[in-house]
């Protein structure tokens, strides 16, 4: 007889990209950003390190929530900070969605996380299908729903929505629309500017991608002051100390690094533009990405092999097995250096196919 309560047993987890433990491989499998934190990052969390550790850390986050103020900046009210987006999404789906009422709509291809949450929190979902070309249309989410959440850009295509679509997604939406804007940073439109405008929508960022900090855990999200109690209610009822000491003085240091933010981006930017108009040269097909990775096939060729024999050659890349996007690769944006040996992989697959 199993001692898991039945919802736990009938839980299927989300299945994070693989981290190699002790072999060598290029690593562009997990959306990290290739470039090391900012030196003022690094220089607070050794700082952070101190005896004061024996102490709780601010439960209000308040130095965290200062710097994340001036970078957007938005009312210290509209902000709610924490250990990742990831544990931010999890709470606001606990704190915005109806379990077995309306479904919550989001698209067929996403982050794969979405379903994860609704299974834990027993939030009815419908997925919304991509049109042939992978983009989102709004017109599709007019229907009856508890709210919508969409990733953009979106994963693991890295297309992005304009404002225009995001506010008619947000009138469609039958309570909030979640925003999750990881990869925003790169090339997507924030919709922080619609706030003032519709009370219903709720932004999710994170750092791990846009300021290197995938390691520290730190993530935070904008929205109403009346959505951002809901989500401290639930945090305070789950984990009044959700961010330590470090997180919180490494984060804040990080933001306040604009220019080093602003270099890291611009580079990535540049190396995946690169990276893209070379692999079409190649005959690859690769989705106009607006995010630090990007989404690849080549027509005629099995995508499970062909990521292995990224993988025979010591680079890794994410494979993702539902059926609609088997054939398709998501490749993370590395250094100048890793992504040249990408494509020199790239090439003599080609030659030898």
């Amino acid at each position: 007889m199993s001692l898991l309560n039945r919802k736990t047993a009938e839980l299927v987890p989300y299945t994070p990209g693989e981290q190699p433990k002790g072999e060598k491989y290029i690593k562009i499998n997990t959306n990290e950003n290739p470039y090391p934190p900012s030196p003022k990052a690094l220089e607070a969390a050794v700082k952070a390190v101190c005896e004061d550790l024996k102490l709780y850390p601010d439960p209000d986050m308040s130095r965290f929530i200062d710097a994340i103020a001036g970078f957007e900046n938005v009312p210290r009210e509209c902000i709610m900070a924490g250990n990742g987006s990831d544990e931010l999404l999890a709470f606001s789906f606990s704190a915005f969605f109806e379990p077995q009422a309306q479904p919550v709509l989001f698209p067929d291809v996403t982050y794969s996380f979405y379903p994860v949450y609704c299974r834990e929190y027993r939030v009815n979902y419908k997925e919304i299908p991509l049109d042939d070309n992978f983009n989102i249309n709004p017109q599709d989410y007019s229907i009856p729903n508890g709210g919508i959440i969409i990733a953009n850009p979106n994963a693991p295509t890295g297309i992005a929505l304009g404002i225009n679509d995001i506010r008619r997604l947000a009138k469609a939406a039958g309570g909030v629309l979640i925003i999750d804007e990881a990869y925003a940073a790169f090339g997507g439109e924030t919709s922080k500017g619609l706030l003032e405008e519709l009370d219903n929508i709720l932004i999710v960022k994170t750092l791990s991608k846009s300021h290197s900090l995938a390691g520290m855990r730190a993530g935070y999200c904008i929205g109403s002051p009346e959505l951002i109690d809901g989500i401290k209610r639930v945090k305070n009822s789950f984990n009044s100390y959700t961010m330590d000491r470090v997180a919180i003085e490494c984060a804040a240091a990080a933001l306040e690094d604009k220019e080093y933010f602003r270099c890291n981006t611009e580079c990535i930017i540049n190396t995946r533009n690169r990276v893209s108009a070379r692999l079409r040269e190649m005959g690859f097909l690769v989705l106009p990405s607006s995010a630090n990775f990007i989404f690849i096939s080549l027509p005629g060729t099995d995508g499970e092999r062909l990521a292995g024999y990224y993988r025979e050659n010591r680079i890794l890349v994410r494979h993702l097995k539902s059926e609609r996007i088997r054939e398709w690769l998501r490749v993370s944006i590395g250094t100048d250096a890793d992504m040249d040996e990408f494509l020199r992989v790239s090439c003599e697959f080609m030659v030898n196919r």
